[in-house]
Formats: C-alpha cells, sequence, structure tokens
C-alpha cells in the first residue's frame, strides 16, 4: 500500500489499524485537487486490498480545524469546466470511501465544515473533542453539499433537522451533533485520539470477516426494504460459518481465552 501521499499522513500503528490524517495545516486540512486524488487513490486500494487492517482512523493536523471543507482559495475565479471536473473527483473519492470495507472512524479534532463535515458523515461513526464545531455552508456560498451531505445527514439526523443545518448553513456545537446523530461521542478534553484508538483497537480485536460483512449489511439496511434486507443480512451471515475465525471464536468462549483472529 502507498504510505505517502503529498496532502495525506499515513500511519499504520499497529498490525491491523491504520490512521489518516488530512495534512495541510497552512490551508485548514482543506480539500483541495490534490487532496481529491489521494482520498480517491487511498479508498480505491483499500477497497482492492485491505492489507489486513480492520479499522482507519481519520483525524486532521493541528487542534483546531479538522477540515474547512472545500479549498476556496484554489476555486476562487475557477471555470465552469474546471470546476466540474473537480468535483467529479470529489465524488470518486466520496464514492470510494462509502465503498471501503473497513470500518472508519472520523477523530474530530476541530472545526467540520462543508466538505469537512460531509467527509465526517461518510466515516461509519465519529468521536469528537468538545471544542469541535460543525456547518454545511454551502448554501452561503451558492452552491449546496455535494459529497453526500443530503444523503447522509438525513440518514444521521432526521429529514427535519437536516433540513434546518443545510437551508441555515449556521454552525452547530459538539454537543449539538452529540444529541442530534452527528456524533457517537465527545471525548474527554485531551483524549480524543486515546479514546478514538481505544475503539478502533476493539474492533481490530474482532474477526475482520464479521465487522466488514456486518458493517456491508448495515449500509445496505437504508437502502431496501425489510425483508431484502434481512435476506441479504443472511447471505452475509453464511459467509461466516465456514470461517476458521467463526471456529476459533467459538473455540477461545469454552476455552476462556482472547480469540485469535486471522481473516480466514
Amino acid at each position: 500500500m502507498k504510505m505517502e501521499y503529498e496532502t495525506l499522513k499515513l500511519e499504520r500503528i499497529e498490525d491491523h489499524l491504520l490512521l489518516v490524517t488530512l495534512n495541510r495545516p497552512d490551508a485548514a486540512n482543506a480539500l483541495n485537487t490534490q487532496m481529491g486524488y489521494d482520498f480517491r487513490d487511498m479508498w480505491s486500494h483499500l477497497y482492492m486490498d485491505q492489507e489486513d487492517l480492520r479499522c482507519v482512523v481519520v483525524t486532521g493536523s493541528g487542534e483546531r480545524i479538522f477540515c474547512a471543507g472545500g479549498d476556496l482559495k484554489e476555486r476562487n475565479n475557477m471555470t465552469d469546466e474546471t470546476w466540474q471536473k473537480q468535483h467529479a473527483l470529489f465524488e470518486q473519492a466520496m464514492l470510494a470511501m462509502t465503498d471501503c470495507p473497513i470500518p472508519i472512524i472520523a477523530a474530530v479534532n476541530g472545526a467540520a465544515v462543508a466538505g469537512g463535515l460531509e467527509f465526517v458523515l461518510g466515516a461509519d461513526f465519529a468521536y469528537a473533542a468538545s471544542h469541535a464545531k460543525f456547518a454545511l455552508t454551502e448554501v452561503t456560498l451558492g452552491i449546496m453539499p455535494g459529497a453526500m451531505g443530503t444523503q447522509n445527514l438525513p440518514r444521521a439526523v432526521g429529514v427535519r433537522r437536516a433540513k434546518e443545518i443545510i437551508l441555515t448553513g449556521k454552525m452547530f456545537t459538539a454537543q449539538e451533533a452529540l444529541e442530534w446523530g452527528v456524533l457517537n461521542r465527545i471525548c474527554t478534553d485531551g483524549k480524543l485520539m486515546e479514546e478514538t484508538l481505544e475503539t478502533a483497537r476493539a474492533i481490530c480485536n474482532n474477526a475482520p470477516i464479521s465487522t466488514r460483512q456486518a458493517k456491508k449489511s448495515i449500509n445496505v439496511s437504508t437502502q431496501i426494504d425489510l425483508k431484502n434486507g434481512y435476506a441479504f443480512e443472511i447471505e452475509a451471515y453464511n459467509r461466516m460459518v465456514t470461517t476458521e475465525d467463526r471456529l476459533e471464536g467459538v473455540r477461545a468462549f469454552n476455552e476462556k481465552r482472547k480469540a485469535q483472529f486471522k481473516g480466514h
């Protein structure tokens, strides 16, 4: 797997755990064209080859901003054609992230605005520092959310709350984000990464085929009706019956020891 990117810092901090840092601190970790290429490449690779990774944690460099959204300095005076080509790149990157089979946790270290919040919503779930703030500000700029914001936000907070957030473009706090369903946890001050990595390690300790199949089945639940969703769940479930990990999990339980899952 490629570990060197211009706008991303990748650290395989443990055998099964990858930490990805949005690494444009001088530009508020804003999404420029190069970051679009970098994210598309990284997520696409992880779709094809998970390299025994079991969880990915994504955060921003620094302590003030997770991601300020699209880089408006780069976008200033862009032609219509250039803007649409860049956005098509962002679309591919978001779709590749959505298709990534590995569980993804966003560790929101500061403000997540516009595309930054859409990125948080694209993760499987999110933790944040207490000072983090959130907004989808696109309508204040003459555009609208275009990185799955109008799709993922209503699924997280409900349609009426999503309309309020998107149509006003107003900022909201980490506490509101927690209460509304954008966040799973506000972490103790100074312990965002510690608490996020603790949860990531819990995922990494579980059977990787199980977590990936469960993630896939949960995602499908928002797309189709209950009966067909359950049929998909059973298909996903049956994938594990013949695995060595299933045998190891039951064996370890009966032997009162920690299971050693291999992903087979």
